[in-house]
């Protein structure tokens, strides 16, 4: 008889599941021209009013800010769990850097086929659809936190570290659509393209299963009766 999945193991399946739900919803509607971009016109003449703050917010988005937070983030990770004698102490350093690599694959060929222009404040020009600086964010941040969470000492300083990376994220959302560089719906598209990349990084490096030394041996050096993932 099968065993059914727990809800636990369905969780990451329905949520990559609505992101693209979402996504597939929001592109046919960008390139038929549907209703919801009419919408999307109208909240942005409502909330693009370029500043300073704007632009630095936005600014957070760039390869240049996000990739090398992302990097030190994970050889600090990987230096930590070297250290403390992790098994595979490497995976989850490398998966998440080649997920970064994997975004401009993912959003540079929607881009192509979408063909969206950008805001009237923003010089003419077109392949706004999705965001590649909010995926970036939601990539690099979300990595960087996830990478970070296991080693982080002490307790307040960990509570801390999902609010900042979620701030970061908001925040270059903010100020793409505030300064103009993007439409609302933009934002929302590289959002669900993060959650997917996300997900899929999680399961990836869960997959791998026990990370520490403790898990796979005992404290007299034998195998432990543990053989399953953790």
């Amino acid at each position: 008889m099968p065993v059914p999945l727990a809800p636990a193991a369905l969780a990451p399946v329905a949520l990559v599941l609505v992101a693209l739900g979402l996504f597939a919803l929001i592109t046919w509607q960008v390139v038929a021209g549907g209703p919801l971009v009419g919408v999307d016109e109208r909240v942005s003449r409502e909330l693009v009013r370029p500043d300073g703050f704007s632009e630095f917010l936005s600014d957070l988005g760039n390869v240049e800010v996000a990739v090398p937070v992302l990097a030190l983030a994970a050889g600090w990770a990987a230096r930590r769990a070297r250290r403390a004698g992790a098994v595979r102490w490497w995976v989850p350093a490398t998966a998440a850097l080649a997920l970064m690599a994997l975004v401009p694959l993912v959003v540079v060929p929607v881009k192509m086929l979408t063909d969206r222009p950008g805001t009237p404040v923003v010089p003419p020009a077109t392949g706004y659809f999705p965001s590649g600086h909010t995926t970036t964010a939601l990539v690099a941040y979300g990595c960087a936190v996830l990478l970070l969470l296991p080693w982080t000492r002490p307790a307040s300083a960990r509570r801390a570290l999902v609010p900042v990376g979620a701030a970061a994220v908001l925040g270059v959302s903010y100020g793409l659509v505030r300064r103009g560089y993007h439409w609302p719906l933009d934002v929302v598209a590289g959002w669900c393209l993060g959650v997917v990349l996300l997900t899929v990084f999680v399961r990836v490096v869960a997959g791998w299963g026990p990370v520490t030394g403790s898990s796979c041996r005992s404290s007299a050096g034998t195998p432990s009766s543990r053989t399953g993932p953790s």
